[in-house]
């Protein structure tokens, strides 16, 4: 089978988009070695991507502004992958192009644009949404990270659920692989200044995520556990705004004692399985997750999560963490002090933890991918 897939984000491998492009091409090209898998990309990747004897990057030349992006998706990309004759079209981010003339896969990772009334952005970014919800309907199979987007996308794209189907994601075996590395790897972490038995947020700052809600039970928690304290890791806001607001004032409004709060303004990625393996217990309040990367890289790494009982969260967190209302502070900060003081819970959280993540892994996400278009392509020979 030779399939083609949008490289749009390809030269920006710092996003969800760009990760999902990575990893699944990777695996693709792993598992389903007799395939050939052509990333098109409207310019240069900024670095090899994957590097596989099936896999080729073609760059089939666009304009990496609005507009531009647009007429790539919808006129440039098709047109190409007809041209190079390939058995399946697979746009890995919302963006169905509204002609293909050949199979198409689509993956909507969520609805966040559609459903979250901050997230709609300006008059331009409305009438970009307002397009791809009208073409979801033309995709011959959309994919999606979670059962709870999928219910979101049958009942908000009013596509059939026979055409959306779920295929779970999963993290990079860094995370996975804890043999040889200490619970706590002072080489990576003093660095960083992180001391020991702290709570860990990591993750954007964007209203959404409910730093506040972080901050607001942590600060309860401090008044009871004095070892605990709260590292923040991520770039901040560079304007502290209502949709975007700076965790350094939240911390400061929620009454948290200057000494118990750290931020880790850059934390490079090699960094981050030491920085959640390092960790008593990981905090992912989040209103609405697509699927949830962040809670599952801490599970892999065996850190306990107390986390929202909202949206995708559930089935990443299985029973490995703690859920609560993403408005309960009091249940949040009840979840930590006993993660923070009680080993035997403590204990059984870290192998559920475990177990868990292993539910996850790419392996499984490119053989169900797979035999998506092989799917399509069936659908498309009847």
């Amino acid at each position: 089978m030779r399939v083609a897939l949008s490289g749009w984000f390809g030269d920006r491998p710092e996003t969800g988009s760009g990760q999902y492009l990575r990893y699944l091409v990777a695996a693709l090209a792993e598992h389903m070695p007799a395939s050939q898998f052509m990333v098109l990309t409207p310019t240069s990747p900024v670095a090899e991507v994957v590097c596989a004897p099936n896999v080729e990057f073609v760059v089939v030349p666009g304009k990496k502004t609005n507009l531009g992006k647009v007429w790539w998706e919808q006129v440039i990309l098709p047109r190409a992958a007809r041209q190079l004759g390939v058995d399946v079209l697979h746009v890995p981010y919302w963006a169905p192009p509204l002609y293909a003339a050949l199979p198409t896969v689509v993956t909507v990772h969520d609805l966040i644009p559609l459903l979250l009334k901050p997230y709609r952005g300006g008059a331009l970014v409305r009438l970009y949404t307002a397009f791809v919800r009208a073409t979801s309907p033309r995709a011959t199979l959309l994919l999606t990270d979670s059962a709870a987007s999928r219910r979101d996308i049958v009942a908000h794209l009013h596509v059939s659920p026979d055409r959306v189907q779920t295929v779970y994601l999963a993290v990079d075996k860094t995370y996975t692989d804890l043999s040889g590395f200490p619970q706590f790897d002072r080489s990576v972490l003093e660095p960083l200044g992180v001391q020991p038995g702290y709570v860990l947020y990591l993750g954007g700052f964007d209203v959404r995520k409910n730093v506040h809600g972080v901050c607001t039970a942590f600060a309860h928690v401090a008044q009871t556990v004095p070892e605990a304290h709260l590292v923040i890791a991520g770039k901040p806001p560079a304007v502290d705004s209502e949709f975007a607001p700076d965790p350094r004032r939240l911390a400061r409004e929620a009454g948290i004692p200057e000494a118990r709060v750290q931020f880790v303004d850059c934390v490079p990625e090699s960094a981050k399985p030491a920085l959640y393996r390092g960790a008593r217990a990981f905090i992912f309040p989040s209103l609405y997750e697509g699927f949830g990367l962040p809670p599952l890289e801490a599970l892999a790494c065996g850190t306990p999560v107390v986390g929202s009982n909202t949206s995708s969260l559930p089935e990443v967190v299985g029973d490995a963490g703690v859920l609560v209302d993403p408005a309960d502070v009091t249940g949040m900060a009840d979840a930590l002090m006993r993660l923070l003081t009680d080993d035997a819970f403590h204990a059984e959280l870290r192998q559920r933890a475990l177990r868990q993540a292993a539910r996850f892994a790419w392996q499984t996400t490119a053989r169900e991918t797979y035999a998506a278009y092989e799917k399509v392509l069936n659908r498309a020979a009847v």
